[in-house]
């Protein structure tokens, strides 16, 4: 798959695909619908597709403090895109010159200038341009218009719930793995590089290995048992603390796994970490002492679930 940062780069042999706009957080089960769409039209026009999608999102730029926790990073976001077979990535800067195209413009030098699209498909909510002055069906009279071919999806839902990314995050917060699975169609994970901590772990027999989250809210938060994978053909058993480490007075979110009966120096290793259930909330400790004994609980109940 091949990503294009800002219409700058867009070349002559980009234009003309199939395309759908979304941030797609997470790439549930509703955005995979929205993608096999896109595949199945382009093939049927003997297109290639694209996917454009936005940083920031647009709620993170007019409204930070109430955006939303990301169920992926942008990095995680493009690597299933190119597993679903998407062509092409379209990442654009959402800034003030962004926010402030009109519909019309936002259609003339981004779809058809830009991409030259040749079928889009959205959701039937999706708005664009100045203050979200742009709606399905102005779309679709530019498309009429245009040249292109526009299309909406309907709400995609299972077993009679409606998936969103919104949703996920309400099942996260409640510890509801096995719905979060139902949703996304595959377990949680949070990637990360493993980086040097503090080293204070080791001072408490416990050695974690360290991933920096580089977010400023999480969907998670509190105490997990989890399967670890990158380190092998198999999957590693452990317990992690997600969150800002209060008995540090931590600022960051950080993700900490202790791997049980592992103990390799993996700095600078990408993981995968799969939530398998909730064990407690993060809490603040009076001492390390104390911090030791409930990390050792924590390890204790994460083995018992897994031997399970």
């Amino acid at each position: 798959m091949q990503l294009i940062r800002g219409l700058h780069n867009l070349r002559p042999e980009h234009r003309g695909s199939a395309v759908t706009i979304g941030n797609f957080d997470g790439l549930h089960r509703g955005h995979q619908a929205v993608l096999r769409r896109l595949r199945e039209r382009a093939d049927a026009l003997g297109l290639s597709t694209t996917v454009m999608t936005f940083e920031p999102t647009a709620q993170e730029y007019f409204t930070p403090q109430q955006a939303p926790a990301r169920l992926q990073r942008l990095r995680d976001k493009l690597m299933l895109l190119r597993e679903f077979g998407v062509d092409r990535t379209l990442c654009l800067r959402f800034d003030r010159r962004l926010a402030e195209l009109s519909a019309d413009e936002f259609v003339e030098r981004i779809l058809l200038r830009g991409l030259g699209v040749r079928y889009l498909v959205v959701g039937d909510d999706f708005r664009y341009g100045r203050d979200r002055s742009g709606d399905f069906a102005q779309l679709q009279r530019a498309g009429r218009d245009g040249g292109f071919e526009v299309a909406d999806t309907a709400t995609f839902c299972h077993d009679d719930e409606r998936i969103s990314s919104t949703r996920v995050r309400e099942v996260l917060a409640a510890g509801d793995f096995a719905t979060a699975t139902r949703l996304l169609g595959r377990p949680f994970r949070i990637c990360g590089r493993v980086a040097p901590g503090q080293q204070r772990g080791r001072t408490i027999g416990f050695h974690t290995a360290n991933l920096r989250l580089h977010r400023r809210l999480s969907p998670l938060k509190g105490v997990f048992a989890v399967l670890v994978h990158g380190l092998g053909a198999r999957a590693l058993t452990g317990v992690a603390n997600l969150g800002t480490r209060p008995t540090v007075d931590g600022r960051d979110f950080v993700l900490e796994v202790h791997l049980f009966d592992f103990d390799q120096d993996i700095y600078g290793r990408y993981l995968d970490v799969e939530f398998c259930t909730r064990l407690r909330d993060e809490q603040k400790f009076e001492s390390f002492d104390l911090l030791r004994q409930q990390i050792g609980r924590d390890a204790a109940a994460a083995r018992r679930y897994f031997n399970e």
